[in-house]
Parts: C-alpha cells; sequence; structure tokens
C-alpha cells in the first residue's frame, strides 16, 4: 500500500456520509499487503486494542533512523485503522514520528468524533506504540 495521509484527507473531504468514509476506511485495510504469520505473536500484538491488532517494524540504521511498518488486523474497520496509521507513520524518520500530531490528524479526519470509544483507544493504542518504538529507536542512534 502506497497511499499518503495526504491522499486519505483529501479522499475523506470528497465522501460526504460517515457511511461511505467507513466503506472506504475498511477498503484501505484491505489494501494492505499480506502480514507475514510469523509475526503474528505476542510480542508484534497491539495492547490495549479490543481486536486483535499486530504491528511489525523495520528500522534502517543510522543518526535518525528511518522506520518501516506492517500491520493487521482480525478486523476490516480496525484493519482500515491500521492503514491509516501505517499512511501516517511508515517510512519517517523516528524524530519525524515524534514531531506527528496525531490528535490533529484524528481531528481532521474525524475519527475522533466518530469511532467507538473501544475503536478510539485501540488506535490510540497502536500510536502509543509507534510513538514509543521510535523514541527508543531515536535515543539509541548514532550521533551523526
Amino acid at each position: 500500500m502506497s497511499i499518503s495521509i495526504d491522499q486519505i484527507y483529501d479522499d475523506f473531504a470528497f465522501l460526504d456520509e460517515w457511511e461511505e468514509r467507513y466503506r472506504y476506511i475498511i477498503d484501505l485495510g484491505a489494501g494492505l499487503p499480506a502480514y507475514p504469520e510469523e509475526a503474528r505473536d505476542a510480542a508484534h500484538k497491539v495492547q490495549g486494542c479490543v481486536s486483535q491488532v499486530w504491528l511489525n517494524s523495520t528500522i534502517r540504521e543510522g543518526a535518525d533512523p528511518t522506520i518501516t511498518y506492517e500491520g493487521d488486523s482480525d478486523s476490516h474497520i480496525v484493519k482500515g485503522l491500521v492503514a491509516i496509521v501505517l499512511a501516517l507513520y511508515s517510512g519517517r524518520r523516528a524524530s519525524e514520528i515524534l514531531a506527528i500530531d496525531a490528535d490533529g490528524v484524528l481531528k481532521r479526519l474525524g475519527l475522533d468524533e466518530h469511532l467507538t470509544p473501544q475503536r478510539a483507544n485501540g488506535l490510540r493504542s497502536m500510536i502509543k506504540r509507534i510513538r514509543m518504538e521510535a523514541a527508543t529507536v531515536a535515543e539509541a542512534a548514532p550521533a551523526s
């Protein structure tokens, strides 16, 4: 999947009804690449999600490492939320990940108002995990 968060913003703006936006989110999830079976384990499972969610990362070494993510969920709508999170964070440098205003993104998309509390908590758990990893990676990276 190579959709950008800007494309998602544009597509959301085009869709007037939340029913259409939910279908779009589900379609985003359906477009995710296959998630590796060996990464469906406790180490990759995101805690705090009602649905099962897995995130796997690949870190490119360097002074400000780039982190690429892949993810999956057993729920269609949550898998779409995973796709949005990946569009927001995957392929970025650790410092960029830490600078992203996730709450602002959720508000801009309207997700903060239209998700059930459980899904919103799960989404925040994914974001928290990614930010914690980025902070750890940034801290461990060699100085440039």
